[in-house]
């Protein structure tokens, strides 16, 4: 008998599922004409078999997910999901889990199977560019985005592209609503979902009025007020699920308090054939405390001069722009309050989009030329050589990340480097020699997606995306499953800019380095505005003509999310009473 055990298969005879699928899914090519014939006859046979693959206990797209740190519960959770739900389920992991990764596999592997050709995913607008950002780099799945400058061009985009985000906002738009809702979509994702508990608002009216064949909705939250919402959330899914309203309402809402249950096991029954609920007791997920310290650097007069002119120069010509030429000009207040180094590009292509304003950019490029030296650059070296623990230094910008990169070298101290650009070997050796030899890793915004990094424990913030979602990315790298020690932000920013009044609120005011990561999305959506937080702030920015107005419109809206923490937290602990561990895979 042949001993095959020490024997090693050779690559190209180890047979892979979803490479066969992939290859039949792709549209036919002059170069590939394989979709004619006898063969392929044969071919899309054996990818109909697959897709029956020993009823879906075999996922296909686990072999080909990029950088991603999958757990059992979310294998678990896609299984049931194929097998038990027919692809439409209500996904309400508690906060942190990973719901958007178990969203990404579940559309992966849909379309391996054939299952799914075409897919509208729906979220909130300050979390579209992440979720493109997620599908393309974990998941290899080619979505575009209504912020793309092409799309917003074209509006038959909607029946011409066959994997689209968008924000439910865009969506139920006059404009795009009729669009939306004429198109059939094989998969319509929602996330978030929370906020379709109002079926008497134009966003479940859209939902609901999809052509879709699979659905999945995605929220932590599906109670915010009372049961009448989940009512809601799960005619979406499942027309009829849980009867009429009228008849739901008498079956299974407690009277005199609609948020309580009666015939609490009935229920459970009917919510178990749509909806999984993960909990941190079940994944036994303990993450370690997180630690924030806010860095607030007195500029040089030249740093200061330059930051007030820039300031006016926003607001003087920002009234008169729109669209895209009113975000790049808004975009140097944050290239600003990262480096005077990070506004030479822009200024400088500005003036070809602006020419009434050439000599005044002309004056800017000039002040940015009399900082030689920054005055946060010369706290960094101090923070970086006070002790030898490694750490990450994030920066948003090229320019920025150029300048530190000097610094670090003109001061002798070693470091790796992590960027855009740089080929997978050299990303690789780079946390490599940071793993091995160097305590600095200097990175930026894109750097280090989904690579192993829990053996650092400090973060040090250069600069602050405005964003605070982009934010909590950034310490997500190393405060995430499998770290095992304490974790320290240091978050730096020039005293009176836009970032210390960012850092204001989020840490002084609404403590978010001690939330759960993934809460401040939750917390953020109860605000009553469609505006993204980054808007609203620099809206405050721009329209305040003294720093005491902007010290109260700032206290004002740390108000705001104050209350929406605290209607966020009253929602957890509803959700938690009602599904306790009941729904888990």
């Amino acid at each position: 008998m042949l001993d095959t055990s020490a024997t090693e298969i050779p690559q190209s005879f180890i047979f892979r599922p979803s490479a066969l699928v992939e290859r039949f899914i792709q549209p036919p090519t002059p170069e590939r004409d394989d979709h004619q014939g006898l063969a392929f006859y044969h071919a899309k046979l054996d990818l109909h078999h697959l897709a029956l693959l020993r009823e879906f206990d075999e996922l296909l797209c686990l072999d080909t997910l990029k950088h991603v740190e999958r757990y059992w519960y979310q294998v678990e959770t896609v299984k049931k999901v194929l097998k038990q739900m027919r692809g439409r389920v209500l996904l309400s992991d508690e906060v942190g889990l990973g719901k958007t990764i178990e969203a990404g596999m579940l559309i992966k592997e849909y379309r391996l199977r054939g299952l799914v050709r075409n897919a509208l995913i729906l979220a909130p607008p300050a979390l579209v560019s992440q979720w493109q950002e997620e599908m393309s780099g974990k998941f290899g799945l080619p979505f575009v985005t209504t912020d793309d400058i092409e799309v917003k061009r074209h509006p038959e985009f909607w029946t011409e592209q066959k994997w689209i985000i968008a924000s439910l906002h865009t969506a139920k738009s006059k404009t795009n609503f009729e669009l939306v809702v004429n198109t059939k979509y094989d998969l319509v994702v929602v996330d978030e979902a929370h906020h379709l508990k109002n079926k008497d608002t134009l966003s479940w009216k859209l939902v609901n009025a999809l052509q879709k064949k699979f659905i999945f909705l995605l929220t932590a939250t599906p109670v915010q007020n009372n049961l009448m919402e989940l009512h809601n959330l799960l005619t979406l899914l499942k027309p009829g699920v849980l009867a009429t309203e009228q008849q739901f309402r008498k079956n299974y809402v407690a009277r005199g308090d609609s948020r309580m249950p009666k015939n609490r096991e009935a229920l459970k029954d009917l919510l178990r054939e749509v909806m999984i609920r993960n909990t941190r007791s079940l994944v036994d997920v303990k993450l370690p405390k997180r630690f924030a310290t806010t860095i607030t650097v007195l500029p040089s007069n030249h740093e200061r001069d330059l930051y007030e002119h820039i300031t006016r120069f926003v607001r003087q010509h920002s009234p008169a722009l729109r669209g895209l030429e009113r975000t790049a000009l808004n975009h140097l207040l944050m290239q600003a309050g990262s480096s005077p180094f990070a506004l030479t590009d822009s200024l400088t292509s500005l003036k070809s989009r602006l020419p009434s304003a050439a000599d005044e950019i002309d004056h800017l490029l000039a002040l940015v030329d009399k900082v030689r030296e920054t005055e946060k650059g010369k706290q960094l070296l101090q923070l970086v050589q006070k002790s030898g623990v490694k750490k990450l230094v994030f920066t948003n910008f090229r320019r920025t990340f150029d300048y530190l990169a000097t610094l670090l070298r003109n001061a002798g101290l070693a470091f790796a480097e992590f960027r855009g650009g740089m080929t997978a070997e050299q990303k690789d050796a780079a946390i490599a020699s940071f793993r091995e030899e160097v305590d600095v890793l200097l990175l930026t915004e894109v750097g280090a997606e989904g690579r192993n990094l829990q053996f650092c424990q400090t973060i040090i913030n250069y600069d602050l995306p405005w964003n605070p979602m982009r934010l909590e990315q950034r310490i997500g790298r190393i405060h995430r499953i499998g770290q095992t020690q304490d974790v320290f932000v240091f978050n730096f920013c020039i005293k009176d800019s836009i970032e210390e009044y960012i850092l204001y609120i989020l840490d002084k005011k609404i403590n978010m380095f001690e939330l759960v990561i993934g809460e401040i999305d939750s917390i953020l959506g109860n605000l009553d505005t469609e505006d993204e937080f980054s808007d609203i702030i620099i809206d405050i920015w721009l329209n305040s003509s003294q720093k005491q107005e902007v010290e109260q419109k700032i206290e004002n809206f740390a108000e705001q999310i104050l209350e929406a923490r605290a209607a966020y937290q009253k929602t957890k602990e509803l959700d938690e009473v009602l599904f306790a561990e009941e729904f888990e895979v």
